[in-house]
């Protein structure tokens, strides 16, 4: 028996949800920081061409799954594309941690009967769109009255403050988030598709860029993203028959600690255990693997901090150990623990996360443009800082 970061024993679990479904289909949109295509018609092309991929037609859809952020609705998605009558359809809250939870409740659906081909997407214009704290026509959200009249506007301002308490409480340095930002940056660099595919980055790059919001500097930060994702689940048995390999949803899990309180989680006695150990708990619980066993991980990157948290929370390494995890080329291929092998949202595409889904499926395919060697299991994060979600996925 193996423990997760958050101390949970991790057995052979039950849950009827493991390994009953999978994965069959992935699509994209270019990348690009200005795209000039609407929102509504990236998603539809993103979602047209995950379909493509699974070898399944659009009337088949009965089931879809996006964020509450999503901007384009499921009437719309569903008249434009083509989909039958739907019999199920959810959002999932909190940006970011949402990624893993739209596939997580498609799983469901499909395991329980109520659906039998699902969609996820995110379809954004982040990189020419607004930023969404600029909106001062609106009275703040309970949290947000607690630290934007205090200068927290941004979400960089409130993970910088994680931030300093982490490195002044274990020691970790911004050497150790270099690690992060060049990891990623370095499985770009392989990733044509990617928006940093050609501009390698150095620690000189690094230490002397601008900052954005101290300790974070300019490449603490993920990219401006323009571009749209999806994904197609369907029953295990199901997916035998369909064109691609399935990836199959192990476990999977959301996590909200309780008195939690945004990024900045300052009602908690320790601000520095976020959502990932709860999410975590139930992860493992439900898997026959440990994360001994993960040959390749997609950790939600918005911020580089966010991964030392979330190597922790997840039980990759011990409490405050994070940082040390990152040397000696651990999130390197060939590493200890590959890390966002697309180049995450640091430096492959911002798309609240839904991109890590996508690689993690191509890893387990065996066509990922910086594949790890005999991949088979895989874990999948959403954001850490906000009430979350993950996955694990197999072959």
């Amino acid at each position: 028996m193996a423990r997760t970061g958050a101390g949970a024993r991790v057995g052979s679990g039950t849950a009827g949800l493991k390994d009953a479904t999978a994965v069959v289909g992935i699509g994209q949109t270019p990348f690009a920081r200005q795209l000039p295509e609407s929102e509504k018609t990236l998603a539809c092309r993103a979602i047209l061409a995950a379909l493509d991929d699974a070898g399944i037609s659009p009337a088949e859809v009965d089931a879809l799954a996006s964020y509450t952020m999503e901007e384009t609705d499921e009437v719309e998605v569903a008249k434009a594309v083509g989909f039958g009558d739907l019999s199920f359809f959810s959002k999932v809250g909190f940006g970011g941690g949402g990624s893993c939870a739209t596939v997580a409740h498609l799983a469901s659906a499909v395991a329980t009967g109520q659906a039998t081909v699902g969609v996820a997407w995110r379809s954004r214009k982040r990189g020419s769109g607004p930023r969404p704290w600029k909106n001062t026509t609106v009275q703040l959200p309970t949290p947000a009255q607690w630290t934007r009249p205090f200068g927290l506007l941004r979400p960089a301002d409130e993970i910088a403050m994680l931030t300093r308490r982490y490195l002044h409480e274990y020691g970790a340095r911004r050497d150790h988030l270099f690690n992060v930002a060049l990891a990623c940056r370095n499985r770009a660099n392989q990733n044509p598709a990617a928006m940093m595919y050609e501009r390698p980055l150095t620690r000189d790059m690094y230490m002397t860029s601008r900052w954005i919001s101290e300790p974070l500097c300019l490449f603490d930060n993920c990219l401006e993203t323009d571009g749209a994702l999806a994904c197609v689940v369907v029953s295990a048995e199901r997916a035998r028959d369909c064109r691609r390999r399935p990836v199959y949803v192990h476990s999977a899990a959301q996590g909200l600690p309780a008195q939690h309180h945004g990024m900045v989680n300052y009602w908690n006695d320790d601000p520095l255990t976020g959502p990932a150990w709860t999410a975590a708990r139930h992860l493992w619980k439900h898997a026959d693997f440990t994360p001994e066993d993960v040959d390749v991980a997609q950790i939600y990157d918005a911020f580089t901090p966010l991964i030392p948290l979330s190597l922790e929370g997840y039980g990759f390494c011990g409490r405050g150990e994070g940082g040390a995890f990152t040397e000696g080329g651990a999130l390197e291929i060939g590493g200890r623990l590959p890390l966002n092998t697309s180049g995450g949202g640091l430096s492959e595409a911002y798309v609240h996360g839904f991109n890590l889904i996508n690689e993690g499926v191509k890893q387990l395919r065996g066509t990922s443009t910086a594949q790890v060697p005999g991949a088979a299991t895989c874990l999948v994060t959403a954001g850490e800082g906000v009430p979350t979600s993950a996955l694990l996925l197999r072959n």
